[in-house]
């Protein structure tokens, strides 16, 4: 039996779509060989399928060293219709191995989708040459896309699973909003400008912090463009999600400061060892720099990765005054408690005169006696322990 144009067919396949011939008829060699078991009723493992360059095949038995010819009647048609399958899986198989590869180079890039349809996983996205899910994860909360809608998405990575090649996108990473704005402002591409940082709520608020490595072009102006063309391309794109664009500095003060803007700071006490600031804001400052929900120093913390304690300047001024007398309370509390030792100590001694006296001996003699047992006293008016007087009466007794 022939199955027609045969090697025409591999050629074209091999030059087309870069699918090795060898690979092919290894394919299409155990499709056949499954087909002929199912039409002769056998799982017989002696059963092999030769096949020429040209087409002409057949399934052999081989049985003791011989081999017998067990070709169904009426194959040839079956035979043709298993190599079209074959071929036909193993070019989509390629394909979808083929764009794999050229998604996987496109891991942290943009890519445009259009929207198939809405499905219970996410949304079913066309990205061209593969389909793949935004699930809900990755979404922009609150954002409803339409079928035919054309959406930018970030590529995260790309997976092999067991139901072929899975291209992870997203619209909520904080990637999506970098690769935006190398979009619109080419001076980013350039080296002009750098974004060091960005902190995002996906759907409600960015903040982003540039750089400029030209002392004449100012980051946030160039980034916002003229009349705010250049941002506003960005929030468009983002659903209308808030985007704050501030500076960067290399001096923690200041990009705390610039971080919490819109709101204006008096002042930021920093400790370094632990990473924390105190910002201290006008009273009518307050809420603004705390922002809706604490959202705005939330970002602030991510952004810098400083822990931020805000307070108005009446509540700074209150804890100084409540500090300053806490301080000078403590100082009194330990000049009482080193006096009240003191005292506890006089009243544990005995004066050299009151101990001679006692003891019917004169001052210079009991001096004497408590320098001979390794107490050292220097006139009368002199305090002496408790333990040197029992020592020096034992030694008299």
């Amino acid at each position: 039996m022939k199955i027609e144009k045969f090697h025409e067919m591999l050629e074209e396949i091999q030059r087309e779509r870069g699918i090795h011939k060898e690979a092919l008829l290894e394919a299409i060699k155990a499709s056949l060989l499954s087909a002929a078991k199912k039409k002769l009723k056998t799982e017989a493992e002696t059963l092999e399928v030769q096949i020429s360059d040209d087409g002409e095949f057949k399934i052999i038995d081989k049985v003791d060293g011989e081999e017998k010819d067990v070709t169904p009647k009426d194959f040839g048609r079956l035979a043709a219709q298993t190599a079209k399958q074959v071929i036909i899986q193993r070019i989509r198989e390629a394909e979808k191995t083929e764009a794999f590869g050229e998604f996987t180079k496109k891991e942290g890039e943009l890519v445009n989708g259009l929207v198939q349809r809405r499905e219970y996983s996410g949304y079913l996205i066309n990205l061209g040459r593969l389909e793949t899910v935004l699930t809900p994860q990755e979404q922009i909360p609150g954002e409803v896309l339409r079928e035919r809608d054309r959406v930018r998405l970030y590529i995260v990575e790309t997976r092999k699973t067991p139901k072929g090649p899975f291209v992870v996108v997203s619209r909520a990473h904080p990637n999506l909003i970098k690769k935006l704005f190398e979009l619109e402002v080419p001076e980013l591409k350039e080296g002009i400008l750098e974004i060091k940082a960005i902190a995002r709520e996906a759907g409600k608020r960015t903040k982003v912090a540039v750089f400029s490595n030209d002392s004449k072009i100012g980051a946030v102006g160039t980034c916002v463009g003229h009349m705010g063309a250049r941002i506003q391309n960005i929030v468009r794109e983002l659903g209308n999600e808030r985007v704050d664009i501030i500076e960067w500095s290399k001096k923690p003060q200041a990009f705390i400061t610039n971080a919490l803007s819109p709101a204006k700071v008096s002042a930021v006490e920093l400790n370094k060892d632990n990473m924390t600031a105190k910002v201290i804001v006008p009273e009518k400052e307050l809420s603004l720099a705390i922002g809706k929900e604490g959202q705005n120093v939330r970002l602030a913390v991510k952004l810098t990765g400083w822990k931020i304690d805000i307070m108005s300047e009446e509540e700074a001024e209150k804890g100084g005054k409540e500090e300053a007398k806490a301080k000078a309370k403590a100082k009194e509390d330990k000049a009482a408690a080193l006096n009240k030792a003191l005292e506890e100590q006089e009243e544990s001694t005995t004066k050299v005169h009151e101990l001679a006296k006692e003891l019917g001996l004169k001052s210079n003699e009991v001096i004497e006696k408590l320098k001979e047992l390794g107490h050292e006293v220097k006139a009368a008016n002199s305090s002496v322990s408790e333990e040197a007087v029992k020592a020096l009466k034992e030694n008299l007794a």
